[in-house]
């Protein structure tokens, strides 16, 4: 058994993969990268009564993979680029629903958002952006009630668009190329007095997916695939993929959201173990 543990900036992922397999998963958060892989790990190992002579190793990976000097627990532990076990994740999950999908773009939406290209020829960091998660809380923090991931999704399910977008509907009577009249001319750009906390809501969920949507759509115009699939804890968000719906229409890049997306990178750092003790991954 290897254990994959992603060290994230504000929640940490663990998994287990037994022969290729993913057999477990946990979330946990703490404060800082040790006591966050430390804590993951016993919350697994006691959960699922698992013996720690059954591991064989520990994969890390993720922003606070550099914070962890030495093996955990006296088991031997390796760090695992992030950019390889998001590819390398990316991949497994998606063949596991579609066994065609290769190669494909990766979506990796956390706190911030990269994009890799995956498959035939290896896996290949395409770019990315500041925009994510970490954007859809700062802003909530200064402009809602709310920073919670719960209650601003319930904001923004009553939101309007109208009242803080500037859309094109707004400054034309006709539509400009593909675009219809109410599409986002200026994320903010109009920004009523009358606007309220749904509406800001609705307004932040809007400018941060459609920035991950559109590098989404570069990128995979950009590796000749049709395909994105997008990892991370930004699928979970029911608002987001409505918006990442809306920029799939437009442009003929759909948008695929695999099963357990959100330990994809955790799962990647695993898997690269494994596939470089020789034991092929299977979906």
């Amino acid at each position: 058994m290897i254990i994959g543990i992603d060290i994230g900036s504000t929640t940490t992922k663990t998994v287990s993969v037994e022969d290729g397999a993913l057999t477990r998963k946990i979330k946990t958060r703490a404060q800082d990268a040790v006591t966050s892989a430390a804590g993951a790990l016993g919350k697994l190992l006691i959960e699922n009564d698992i013996e720690i002579s059954s591991i064989a190793g520990i994969a890390i990976t993720g922003a606070g993979a550099s914070k962890i000097k030495n093996d955990i627990f006296g088991i031997p532990t390796r760090k695992v680029d992030e950019i390889q076990a998001i590819g390398t994740g990316g991949l497994f999950l998606a063949q596991a629903r579609n066994p065609a999908a290769d190669p494909i773009v990766i979506t990796n939406a956390g706190t911030g958002t990269a994009i890799i290209r995956a498959g035939n020829g290896g896996i290949t960091h395409l770019g990315g952006s500041g925009v994510g998660g970490g954007t859809i809380y700062g802003l909530a923090k200064k402009l809602l009630p709310t920073a919670d991931f719960s209650g601003i999704m319930e904001l923004a399910q009553g939101g309007s668009l109208e009242q803080v977008e500037l859309l094109l509907e707004d400054i034309t009577d006709t539509e400009i190329s593909f675009l219809g009249r109410q599409a986002t001319a200026a994320n903010f750009g109009k920004m009523l007095d009358s606007a309220g906390n749904s509406d800001i809501a609705l307004a932040i969920l809007n400018m941060v997916y459609q920035v991950i949507g559109m590098i989404s759509v570069f990128a995979a115009r950009s590796a000749g695939v049709d395909r994105v699939v997008v990892t991370g804890n930004g699928g979970n968000n029911p608002v987001g993929k409505q918006i990442l719906e809306t920029i799939s229409g437009m442009y003929g890049i759909s948008f695929e959201y695999p099963q357990d997306a959100e330990y994809t990178t955790a799962v990647g750092a695993a898997l690269c173990w494994e596939n470089a003790a020789g034991k092929p991954a299977r979906s």
